[in-house]
């Protein structure tokens, strides 16, 4: 692990190298400049791995205007390209080593790099600009040598930075062909063909609590490390992030529950999560960090879930926007009803199968919708509402019924109980009765109900009355 240090191989730097820095937040009030971020269409980072030939060991390149050249307070497309080459480097390798991007450009002080792929968002700090960190040749230097350092099978590498608006979008639709290819590679897979899953923290600096379980049908909620690239980085590193995870028992193939990841989370999250579902949004739900690339939502009013996904800039269907709903789940949080996941996960056979899997899904934005339109079942495709189909809730259930979704079936399974008619004692009127429950269902242990914003709601002596309630068939409904 390297250390932080203004001396060594970090002595040329004009600001402080080492994993303290992990996890700082650059304000806005704070930045000097933003580089990709949602106000940026076109931003990414790509890694190739190269012959040794084609490399010139430590060349940093700059595609553009510099970061000294840059406007304060601006936000600009933004791309970095590392090339790598070695004799034990794989082309399997390029997505592990693509990762490391995020992780080492956090150790610089001053600067905040969250995200990946064409996700990416960083802000650099007027302070670290002032103590002279105004070129991108110091960032690439401390790529070079971080990687170098801890990844010894990097022989040689290059790194390139852009900020020429023209070539950053001409390596953002490159990088998105090689990110699909990727992808497609580990679809064909099922969880039921191997005996160990992978388990990555690298998101821990953020979101000290998540513990982000890898398998062949569950890709990392970041979208940038499927179950091959998992078990790629542990074989190279095998002290880093990603470690295995036997996957153990299965407790509940419906739920995606198992012993191993059980035992796993809780280790790895020093006991706060005792217990994932690696297949459901309810009760025990997969923790979300904060670099996700999607978050489903609850929408109570048609008892449904909508998507959302990072670059979606208006509002939902329940009138909040990604931002906002992505951090009532961050943190390594388990909220009821609220999941951050990747995009690929949603073409995942086992997606949501213990909530219905597509049949629980009400809403999704037009661009998502089309991305992942080779994953909807046909016959649903139409009846899933969108941002130009409705706007409220109250809409979005008149959509529903109007187009026959499946979870309108799942409304007609309420069942009301009638409170037996009492004597009411002379002298007294008849007032508005509680509803009694025939008997208490089962229910999961709810975090939505323990955290609202970010703080834990206790309640102790309330009375609460209930002037209505819905139950729902256990054996069918299970998962709420």
């Amino acid at each position: 692990m390297i250390m932080s240090t203004r001396k060594g191989m970090f002595a040329d730097i004009p600001v402080e190298v080492g994993p303290q820095f992990e996890g700082q937040r650059v304000r806005k009030e704070q930045m000097y400049v933003e580089l990709g971020g949602p106000k940026v269409d076109c931003k990414c980072e790509l890694v190739k791995v190269k012959d040794q030939s084609e490399v010139v060991d430590g060349e940093i390149k700059v595609i553009g205007p510099d970061l000294k050249d840059l406007k304060e307070n601006e936000s600009y497309p933004f791309a970095i390209y590392i090339e790598a080459s070695g004799g034990k480097i794989e082309k399997d390798l390029e997505g592990v080593l693509e990762r490391r991007i995020h992780q080492y450009s956090n150790y610089i002080e001053g600067l905040m790099h969250l995200n990946q792929r064409y996700d990416i968002w960083i802000r650099t700090s007027k302070a670290s600009f002032k103590k002279g960190m105004d070129s991108f040749t110091y960032w690439g230097k401390i790529l070079h040598r971080l990687y170098k350092a801890e990844l010894p099978i990097v022989e040689k590498m290059r790194v390139t930075f852009i900020t020429d608006p023209q070539k950053a979008k001409e390596l953002y639709a490159e990088a998105l062909s090689i990110y699909e290819a990727r992808d497609a590679r580990a679809r064909g897979m099922r969880d039921e063909d191997v005996d160990i899953f992978y388990s990555c923290v690298l998101c821990q600096s953020f979101a000290p609590t998540h513990v982000c379980i890898i398998t062949p049908n569950r890709y990392a909620n970041c979208g940038a490390i499927s179950w091959f690239d998992a078990r790629a980085s542990a074989n190279v590193d095998p002290k880093g992030s990603i470690i295995p995870t036997p996957k153990g028992e299965c407790l509940d193939p419906t739920r995606g529950e198992y012993t191993g990841t059980n035992e796993m989370v809780s280790k790895r999250s020093q006991g706060v999560i005792q217990h994932v579902s690696l297949y459901s949004a309810f009760g025990t739900p997969h923790t979300s960090c904060g670099c996700f690339e999607a978050t489903a939502f609850y929408v109570p009013e048609v008892d449904g879930l909508g998507i959302v996904h990072r670059s979606f800039k208006d509002k939902t269907v329940i009138g909040l926007p990604f931002s906002t709903i992505a951090d009532s789940t961050a943190g390594g949080r388990q909220v009821d009803g609220f999941h951050g996941l990747s995009i690929e996960y949603m073409r995942s056979k086992k997606f949501l199968q213990a909530d219905g899997g597509w049949n629980i899904v009400v809403w999704l934005p037009v661009e998502l919708k089309e991305r992942v339109k080779d994953a909807i079942p046909k016959e649903l495709f139409e009846l899933i509402a969108t941002e130009k189909d409705v706007s409220t809730p109250d809409e979005l259930r008149k959509f529903l019924e109007e187009r026959h979704h499946p979870i309108v079936e799942r409304w007609k399974k309420v069942v009301a109980v009638e409170q037996p008619p009492q004597a009411i004692p002379q002298g007294e009127e008849a007032g508005p009765q509680p509803t009694p429950l025939e008997a208490a269902p089962e229910i999961y242990q709810a975090s939505a109900f323990q955290t609202l914003g970010g703080i834990k709601v206790s309640m102790e002596g309330v009375k609460v009355v209930v002037k209505k309630a819905v139950l729902r068939k256990l054996e069918e409904e299970r998962t709420r």
